[in-house]
């Protein structure tokens, strides 16, 4: 096994697990969830922009029909983002995390339902775990305070990111090359954020303090999607499905240790074995789409 490429793939998702870090210190100056996504998209679509203008300019043809599929790409990407973000700041990192992460669940619900695919024992428990981690995370079960709108908005999230896996792989199966996909849809993303932008606001929000928004905003497009696409394109170059799937799990765990360890969001018990049940079924869908592939 390629020790660079292991190593990469889990530095990719260490890297996406920090959003929750960049939501934290933006938040307090006014940032929407919107405004964030906005400019992650923005901040992403510039620096992939610049890399195919210099790598192949071939990266922009595609047939005008393909630009359909990007938009709904680019729409589940908005979305995605959105209430994953939103959710953040409604109920807890780890939990948004964790509620974002079910959608390879809801992938496997879709593809037998409507795409025929054999229902398995595996897949049962996966589903049952995930309910009832959903559930533990919730804090329902404790009868606590707990926000009905951040959990369905997560939930919501998750829903948008299977959307976005489904789209992809459609992208895939045409042959399409990953690099304009992902370009077209990065720009789909943006110009469906305008929208909703709000231009003054987001100018309010960056003039009360330049100095540290401004570095916050570019390090929040780079370091989560640009540095971690890039490694992840590296590694699964190399390195078998299976393992590339099974090691999904590390951006909710990464993002989850940093909600705990530098922002003292408090864990419970109820709250941590729901975590790590969402996380074994996302692990258990992971190793089998690898024996599938």
């Amino acid at each position: 096994m390629n020790k660079k490429a292991f190593f990469y793939i889990i530095l990719a998702g260490v890297l996406w697990g920090t959003s929750g870090i960049f939501v934290h210190f933006l938040a307090p100056y006014g940032f929407t969830s919107f405004q964030m996504t906005s400019i992650r998209g923005w901040v992403s679509f510039l620096c992939l922009l610049v890399y195919a203008l210099i790598r192949n300019k071939g990266y922009f043809r595609v047939k005008t029909i393909r630009l359909l599929l990007f938009l709904g790409i680019g729409l589940s990407l908005f979305l995605t983002a959105s209430c994953y973000f939103l959710s953040m700041q409604m109920t807890s990192v780890s939990t948004a995390v964790v509620l974002m992460y079910t959608a390879p669940i809801y992938v496997m619900i879709f593809s037998v339902l409507f795409l025929r695919e054999k229902f398995t024992k595996l897949k049962l428990v996966s589903i049952v775990c995930m309910l009832v981690g959903c559930i533990l995370v919730s804090g329902i079960i404790k009868n606590s305070k707990w926000n009905a709108a951040g959990i369905l908005i997560g939930i919501l999230s998750g829903l948008a990111y299977a959307a976005y896996n489904i789209l992809t792989k459609i992208a895939m199966r045409y042959k399409l090359e990953p690099i304009s996909v992902t370009l077209y849809s990065f720009l789909f993303m943006s110009l469906i954020s305008l929208f909703v932008l709000e231009p003054t606001e987001l100018w309010t929000s960056i003039s009360k303090a330049p100095a540290v928004t401004v570095p916050l905003l570019l390090s929040l497009g780079i370091v989560t999607f640009v540095l971690p696409y890039l490694l992840y394109t590296l590694a699964v170059k190399v390195l078998p499905v299976g393992i590339s799937s099974a090691l999904s799990i590390v951006e909710p765990m990464a993002a989850t240790l940093f909600s705990v360890f530098l922002f003292r969001e408090a864990l419970d018990l109820f709250g941590l074995i729901g975590i790590i049940l969402i996380l074994f079924a996302v692990f258990l869908i992971g190793q089998q789409q690898g024996k599938e592939a």
